[in-house]
């Protein structure tokens, strides 16, 4: 891989980090919790083809290969968003959720996105070193961003849960955080992954741009729930 590939390859998840860094308005994550967020999302990559590997592969995907729409649905929802989406979780869950650090609702956005990064730092090598600069350019504007939104959505549950009364609502928030990135992560899979129907692809499309709307919401939203809101707000 070239250093120009490398640049493409990388910037538009640079741009991002730095984004939410910043958007992190009242309470600022430590760079060494975030950086560790990061490097378990490019670890996740491991998880992900081990599920791969073990699992899937023994899947009976060949059942449903006289339907198209039903294959690439089970390909795009299961195989892919709910292996790599639960990777993502895993490390969410398990070092973010945690940390001491996370003390605000917005954190969840802020580890969830880092995590995600991670994940689609290394997808995006990957991809960009095979498939060039045209590769890159279509990625920065699709699936990084992608990558971004299905974490905002999984980590405004998180920061909900981190706060909640009671184990129960703190699973059901965590689940439903999950539930979400999933779905719109296999919806906008799947639409890519239909070729019979070409002019569905249009709709991965429209699954982005609807997304990231709502990301844009929940992030405002989470945003105003911190308890450090009024401390940065008061001009004193």
């Amino acid at each position: 891989m070239t250093w120009n590939l490398f640049i493409g390859a990388t910037a538009p998840v640079i741009a991002i980090l730095v984004y939410l860094y910043y958007k992190d308005k009242h309470e600022k994550e430590p760079l060494s919790v975030l950086g560790i967020s990061f490097l378990l999302g490019c670890l996740s990559v491991i998880f992900v083809i081990l599920a791969t590997l073990l699992w899937w592969d023994r899947f009976p995907l060949h059942l449903f290969e006289g339907s198209e729409l039903i294959y690439m649905a089970i390909h795009a929802f299961i195989v892919v968003a709910l292996t790599e989406e639960t990777g993502k979780f895993l490390a969410l869950r398990y070092y973010a959720f945690r940390n001491k650090n996370f003390n605000e609702p917005f954190d969840g956005i802020i580890y969830a996105v880092y995590i995600s990064m991670g994940f689609a730092f290394v997808e995006n090598i990957l991809y960009v070193s095979q498939g060039g600069m045209q590769v890159a350019i279509l990625r920065t504007f699709t699936a990084v961003p992608a990558h971004a939104m299905f974490a905002v959505m999984m980590g405004y549950y998180a920061g909900l849960a981190k706060f909640a009364a009671d184990d129960s609502e703190r699973n059901r928030l965590l689940g439903r955080g999950l539930f979400m990135a999933i779905i719109f992560h296999g919806a906008y899979d799947y639409f890519i992954f239909i070729e019979s129907y070409p002019g569905l692809a249009i709709l991965t499309l429209f699954t982005l741009v609807i997304g990231i709307k709502l990301a844009h919401k929940l992030m405002n939203h989470s945003s105003d729930l911190s308890p450090f809101k009024d401390r940065w707000d008061d001009p004193s």
